[in-house]
């Protein structure tokens, strides 16, 4: 996972727990449904994180990423491993 997505994720799971809490600390009335606003708060939150999160990611080239293994060495020349790139 990307920085982004962490973060992302984190914003929305500390939205959820702010909603909850929120939610049920309210008294029970007779009134029209106060949740339609938290769905559509909620249904909103997760358009804006969605689109955040496919934006982040890298293009598809002709519906495929180009991966391989490349070779990795160190300052001094020496092969230390191989590593995933994605181009």
């Amino acid at each position: 996972m990307s920085i982004k997505t962490k973060i992302a994720a984190a914003a929305f799971a500390a939205l959820t727990v702010a909603g909850s809490i929120a939610s049920t600390t309210t008294s029970a009335e007779a009134k029209q449904p106060g949740w339609v606003w938290g769905v559509g708060a909620g249904i909103a939150t997760a358009a804006v994180v969605g689109s955040a999160i496919a934006a982040s990611n890298d293009p598809y080239y002709h519906g495929y990423h180009r991966c391989g293994w490349v070779a990795q060495y160190n300052a001094f020349g020496q092969y230390v491993g191989r590593v995933r790139t994605c181009y």
